[in-house]
């Protein structure tokens, strides 16, 4: 979600890339992100891009205020 937050619109390849996780992985935690209503597609061309929903940035703001 920090990744998302500072780059938006990034593919699921990026992500894997950025952070140095296997694509499935990131898949499947992209999946769930999006079914939990924390982070949205938008399909270009063949291409996904994700970025955090508005409800994700209020969840990411929430949880940094933990630290």
């Amino acid at each position: 979600m920090e990744l998302l937050d500072s780059n938006s619109g990034l593919s699921v390849t990026d992500i894997s890339g950025r952070l140095k996780v296997n694509l499935k992985t990131i898949s499947e935690h992209i999946r769930r992100l999006t079914a939990s209503g924390l982070v949205i597609k938008k399909y270009k061309g063949a291409a996904v891009l994700h970025s955090l929903s508005p409800l994700g940035v209020t969840i990411l703001k929430f949880l940094r205020t933990l630290e």
